[in-house]
């Protein structure tokens, strides 16, 4: 009479003892065998859910209890070469990883990565090109799904040849002349919102203040502030627009010019335009936002929360930024506007703006 088990199940039918091993040795495949006295062959089918091998449910039984008494991590790289893939994402950043807000783009781009059972691999570049050579080279050896390449600030910028042997996508960035998915802030709609904060106000001569440096931004605000005042029935004065260096000495330094203007408010291009506004407002004895109402860009919290009085401003939404190329990047979304995918940039009012409409 056959006892009715198959060939495989003729191995040990109970745990063996198992050799010690010495601290801080990683439990290996053969270890798991040895202790369920099966052999590795039947190990790795179990461990790979094989569902085809032909083993019963007791001797699959022990290899789990063999695998959860010992802690055993199959070989995760071993995997990746059998299945072409991984669980990780890329991550290559210029710069974002030691700025003050952008960081967030590596925070949005971990959940959704992690939401989705992924790991977000970061390699911080700092603009080295041979650093970030070797940063998607290693990446690529990982099998990894795909790659996020993104830097700190919202431009232009050319794709790394090596990125074109993975899946990718471009986060604040862009390829001009390219089909290559993007995902980046809408620069025109926040400089509208920006805007309309003040025309809501009843405002209607309104200076911009806007950077010296050739970028998105500076052309895409621009144009949201055109955007707005049109919308508000307000002509266009290019007189009451200006360029300064965008930091918190050009908005001291622009202070007499935007004051010979006669204007009753001004979109700054920065937070931090507007920070060095307000100094040189208060050495003239104006007030914020009495005398003179002031919109920021970027909401940087330890700026715009903590002027006095508190800056109303429009944030750049690098948290969406990295949640959104993950979706891209995973194929779980193609927005409207693909490749070009704009994430919208929200105003946060305070009270560095008062109504000239009488209550």
């Amino acid at each position: 009479m056959t006892s009715g088990k198959s060939s495989r199940d003729t191995e040990a039918d109970s745990v063996q003892p198992l050799t010690a091993r010495k601290p801080g040795h990683p439990v290996t495949l053969r270890d798991v065998a040895e202790l369920a006295g099966v052999s590795s062959a039947t190990v790795s089918l179990i461990v790979n859910k094989k569902k085809d091998a032909r083993i019963g449910v007791e001797t699959r039984r022990r290899v789990r209890e063999a695998i959860n008494q010992l802690g055993y991590r199959p070989n995760a790289m071993a995997k990746n070469l059998v299945s072409g893939t991984s669980r990780f994402i890329g991550l290559v950043a210029d710069g974002v990883a030691t700025t003050p807000f952008a960081g967030q783009i590596i925070h949005g781009a971990q959940d959704e990565a992690w939401k989705h059972g992924f790991v977000l691999l970061v390699a911080n570049t700092e603009g080295d090109d041979a650093v970030e050579e070797d940063a998607i080279s290693m990446m690529l050896e990982h099998k990894v799904r795909g790659i996020l390449y993104s830097t700190w600030f919202h431009r232009a910028a050319e794709i790394p040849a090596a990125l074109n042997e993975t899946d990718f996508v471009l986060v604040n960035c862009f390829a001009p002349g390219t089909d290559a998915p993007a995902v980046v802030p809408n620069e025109v709609q926040g400089g509208r919102s920006a805007t309309e904060i003040l025309t809501r106000k009843g405002h209607r001569r309104i200076a911009f203040i806007n950077a010296t440096t050739p970028a998105p931004a500076r052309d895409g605000r621009l144009q949201g502030y055109q955007q707005a005042l049109a919308s508000a029935g307000i002509p266009f004065d290019p007189h009451l627009v200006f360029d300064a260096y965008p930091d918190q000495e050009g908005g001291y330094a622009a202070a007499d010019k935007l004051l010979d203007l006669n204007v009753t408010a001004v979109f700054c291009y920065n937070d931090r335009m507007a920070m060095g506004l307000y100094d040189a407002l208060v050495r003239r004895g104006i007030s914020v936002p009495d005398d003179l109402a002031v919109v920021g860009f970027d909401n940087q919290e330890v700026i715009a929360a903590h002027l006095r009085p508190p800056l109303s401003s429009v944030g750049l939404p690098h948290y969406e930024l990295g949640a959104a190329g993950v979706r891209l990047l995973l194929g779980i979304e193609k927005p409207e506007g693909y490749p070009m995918v704009k994430i919208e940039c929200p105003a946060v009012e305070r009270d560095s703006v008062a109504s000239t409409v009488p209550a």
